[in-house]
């Protein structure tokens, strides 16, 4: 990070400790532990994949319908900082709380993970709005994707020591369902502990200037925005086909840990496979910036499309660890470069004073878009008995986000203020 300044460095230190959230608990400690509990109940794999993946729809729901209005009122003076402290506090104090759910009570567990992830999504509304405050357009991709991408090494730090915990729970002389809630503790302390950094040194400098009745005039904001959609032809296109493409990324995230069970790999193995991913990710990440100033932030996201559609082909034939082996390496050659590289890519298209406003709706269309993928992979598992037909039916989504992305102008055109009519 030596040629970050001392803001930017700050901004991407929060990647580097809710990203630990991302990997323990979106994907890999709690899926399995999950799976673990509900196997103890008698509950049916595909069935237990189902309920994962229609909670995590239902609380994409929660923060699609609170994100355009949190981040419009966000965009006056000094809010921004507040809601982002807010929605950190929730997700961090709910997943040390998992740690605390009564053995078997599966239904209590998922009921936290709800908070932690609505926690964990509202603050990176505020988290991804504050990149046009600690950077310029010039070096937007480089601090997105070196966010994402020391986010992945930030991330093997705790989940490692949460594995050795639950790997050598004997020795430690602890159960292994204590092994995996020490191992959420340990999340939980990470991530507090190293958004301190972006708390004391990220401000606002992007603002409006605060009124009267900031609610009200915020419905009223929203309201315009989208009378005069056509101002904003191209951040709304992009975010047309973002809402596709992205709900594939999101679904493949959330659903790789129960999908991994479901084909039978064992949890130790499933975890490492998992940590790898982190580790490769990284470069890759890096990679996808590097790549983008030379063939543009476009062509790397269509570039990162291809890649997940192979994957979602290549999923549905998977039968050895080998195989998912190549399937997670696939995932971590693109995870994320195609999301830093759609958060910069966006942030240039959209007015800077009011960057928590559209980062509200980039968020609205990235969560509803989470709603729909669980959903789909969740009833096409129920319905066919098999997770292979419920993450193959993904690969519709990355192929309408193509094919709306390819709709998209090659660069980014600067947006030029003018009023916008009542």
């Amino acid at each position: 990070m030596a040629k970050l300044n001392k803001l930017e460095k700050s901004w991407v230190m929060y990647d580097w400790a809710n990203s630990a959230y991302s990997i323990a608990i979106t994907t890999a400690l709690l899926p399995i532990f999950f799976k673990m509990m509900t196997k103890s109940a008698g509950i049916e794999a595909s069935d237990s994949t189902a309920y994962w993946a229609y909670v995590n729809s239902a609380s994409s729901i929660v923060i699609a319908v609170l994100a355009p209005i949190l981040g419009t009122i966000a965009d006056y003076k000094d809010y921004k900082k507040r809601f982002f402290a807010f929605f950190a506090g929730v997700g961090i104090i709910f997943t040390a709380l998992l740690a605390f759910a009564p053995e078997g009570n599966w239904q209590l567990l998922l009921g936290f993970y709800v908070l932690t992830a609505l926690g964990f999504s509202g603050a990176n509304i505020f988290y991804d709005a504050f990149l046009v405050d600690v950077t310029d357009d010039k070096n937007m991709d480089s601090v997105s994707t070196k966010g994402f991408a020391y986010g992945y090494i930030g991330s093997t730090i705790p989940f490692i020591i949460g594995i050795a915990i639950v790997y050598l729970h004997e020795k430690l002389g602890i159960s292994e369902i204590a092994s995996y809630q020490a191992a959420f503790l340990v999340t939980a302390l990470w991530w507090g502990l190293f958004t301190i950094p972006f708390l004391r040194q990220v401000r606002q400098r992007y603002f409006l200037p605060r009124e009267a009745k900031p609610v009200s005039n915020s419905f009223k904001r929203i309201y315009k925005t989208f009378k005069n959609i056509r101002r904003y032809r191209q951040a709304f296109l992009f975010l047309l086909a973002y809402f596709f493409y992205i709900d594939g990324v999101d679904t493949i995230i959330r659903m790789a840990g129960t999908y991994g069970d479901d084909m039978g790999i064992g949890s130790i193995d499933l975890l490492i496979i998992l940590l790898a991913t982190q580790f490769v990710a990284f470069p890759f990440a890096l990679i996808y910036g590097k790549l983008s100033e030379r063939f543009t932030g476009k062509k790397m996201i269509i570039v990162a499309i291809c890649i997940y559609i192979f994957i979602c082909l290549y999923a549905f034939r998977i039968k050895t660890v080998t195989d998912f082996w190549i399937l997670a390496m696939l995932v971590a050659s693109s995870q994320g470069g195609i999301q830093a590289l759609s958060r910069s890519y966006y942030g240039k298209l959209i007015p800077k004073e009011n960057s928590n406003e559209f980062f509200g709706f980039y968020n609205i269309f990235g969560k509803f878009a989470a709603i729909m993928g669980p959903a789909i992979m969740g009833v096409v598992t129920q319905v066919t008995g098999s997770s292979q037909y419920g993450v193959l039916s993904i690969a519709v989504l990355f192929i309408i986000g193509l094919i709306l992305l390819l709709r998209v102008p090659e660069a980014p055109e600067k947006y030029t203020p003018a009023p916008i009519s009542s």
